[in-house]
């Protein structure tokens, strides 16, 4: 088969979670074998959900999906289940095949070398045992495992330091297999991919475009700038046969019927009036308030815990934060950040004390301070309570419309949501619990490129003590930062 065979064909597929959330509607488009494409949409538009349709762990309504014969599809998805935290590296990778795999550590070390991972003794190590950085890893590695004829990526730069966000680029561009990839790194993208699958969350159509992301963003403007000129011409034809046609009304006689053939006309110019392509909802500006009545020292770190070649290693500090004060953690993947920030936030960090009454407002790159069996409602109702404030159903209603959380969205379960939807729920938990110490890691995992200047202004202006950690240096660079603690010096 050549190179420029479709290896996958959409055609009019339509897929539902239930009557009330329909995602595809008669989508149709192609994927041509070795390609290199790009994914995109708002979040919750659905664009796992294709991903599950590729694989077949989802069947479609209605429409074809078409899949070359003997064309194998692998995905690297965006986080690594619950339930395979406890799995070491062995059994996790085994558990990528329906057969057993009798010389599966060759090949595990093969596929490590490739993703830049190298852990003493790694084959027995437990998946949680891993950095948030180092799971990245393994979960592009539990996919290229399989030597898939298409490679389906999910966010794989998320908790990938600059290091390993290079190194993944350049895989990618020698990479001689099909990609389709879903990611907000537009950087990223531009590298190495050569076309965008647009899902709209509107129509719930596919839109296929040729180039990078900053070629989609260019053609969609010129489109919907045609459209608009288009339309208010028409409106303006439209209103001008009006006005005669009332005109002609009024002098009866043959008059009347002119009057009727112009407002027909006018009715055919109405039909002619095309639906503008809506561009995709940015959160609103929001403003995280700071806990009320505290003041002076909020946190004091003498002393903190890192992994340097497989050992822990004690480092001291003299780390004082007060209120307006932010302090940036830095480091590569595997050195202990989020496992210092989990310890820090849950009072159990040996050289970190937390001043008393101190409310934390703690953002997990897992979203693992969520409930998932709590519904969206029921989530942010706990964070307003856990303020000490009186329950306030308007502005919790208000700030969840802020975060684009709908009334179709906020009586669903939170394990229900895409995971850009969840960080949505993590940012309005955090406006309404009102903290005085905020500790972020990762914040911009998963989240719509569109909101992060947003989201970089409310942090920057934050006026409580602030701990963060980022991988992304263009929103760091958004933000007020005071004080930075490079772990690795």
């Amino acid at each position: 088969m050549s190179k420029e065979a479709t290896i996958v064909r959409f055609d009019g597929v339509s897929f539902e979670y239930s009557a009330t959330k329909p995602i595809l509607d008669e989508v149709t488009f192609s994927i041509r074998r070795g390609a290199k494409l790009t994914l995109m949409g708002q979040n919750g538009a659905g664009k796992s959900t294709i991903f599950n349709l590729l694989t077949g762990a989802y069947e479609p309504e209605d429409g074809i999906i078409n899949i070359v014969k003997g064309a194998t599809v692998a995905t690297a998805r965006q986080v690594i289940p619950r339930e395979q935290m406890d799995l070491t590296v062995r059994e996790y990778f085994q558990s990528q095949f329906k057969e057993t795999i009798y010389d599966i550590d060759p090949r595990i070390d093969n596929v490590l070398e490739v993703v830049n991972l190298q852990v003493k003794d790694v084959h027995e190590k437990t998946i949680k045992s891993f950095s948030g950085g180092q799971q990245a890893r393994l979960l592009l590695a539990s996919a290229l495992i399989q030597d898939p004829d298409l490679l389906l990526l999910d966010e794989p730069t998320n908790n990938l330091d600059t290091a390993g966000i290079e190194h993944l680029t350049k895989f990618l561009i020698d990479y001689k297999k099909t990609v389709l990839v879903i990611s907000h790194d537009a950087a990223f993208l531009n590298a190495f991919t050569e076309g965008v699958l647009y899902l709209d969350i509107y129509t719930r159509k596919v839109e296929q475009y040729v180039g990078d992301y900053n070629d989609v963003v260019k053609d969609i403007s010129i489109r919907i700038e045609k459209e608009n000129m288009k339309n208010a011409m028409l409106a303006k034809e439209i209103q001008a046969k009006k006005e005669k046609a009332n005109q002609f009304a009024y002098k009866g006689g043959q008059m009347r019927l002119v009057a009727k053939r112009m407002r027909e006309k006018a009715e055919e110019l109405e039909e002619d009036i095309v639906d503008v392509r809506k561009e995709d909802k940015t959160i609103r500006p929001f403003t995280i308030p700071f806990q009320q009545n505290i003041v002076g020292e909020l946190i004091h770190i003498t002393s903190f815990s890192i992994l340097k070649n497989h050992k822990v290693v004690e480092r001291k500090a003299a780390i004082s934060l007060k209120k307006n004060q932010h302090l940036l953690l830095k480091g590569p993947n595997g050195i202990g950040k989020s496992t210092l920030l989990e310890s820090i936030a849950t009072g159990t960090a040996k050289g970190s004390q937390i001043s008393k009454d101190v409310r934390v407002g703690y953002y997990r790159q897992d979203f693992s301070t969520l409930d998932f069996n709590d519904t969206v409602y029921e989530s942010l109702k706990k964070a307003m309570a856990s303020s000490g404030l009186r329950p306030n159903e308007e502005r919790l209603r208000s700030v969840a419309a802020n975060f684009l959380i709908t009334s179709d969205v906020i009586n669903t379960r939170i394990g229900s949501l895409s995971e850009g939807q969840k960080g949505m729920v993590a940012f309005a938990n955090l406006v309404l619990m009102e903290p005085g110490l905020l500790i972020l890691d990762e914040p911009t995992n998963h989240i719509n490129f569109r909101h992060l200047p947003v989201i970089a202004k409310a942090l920057s202006a934050y006026t409580g003590a602030m701990i963060l950690v980022s991988h992304v240096p263009e929103f760091v660079h958004q933000i007020r930062i005071d004080e930075i603690l490079d772990l690795d010096k």
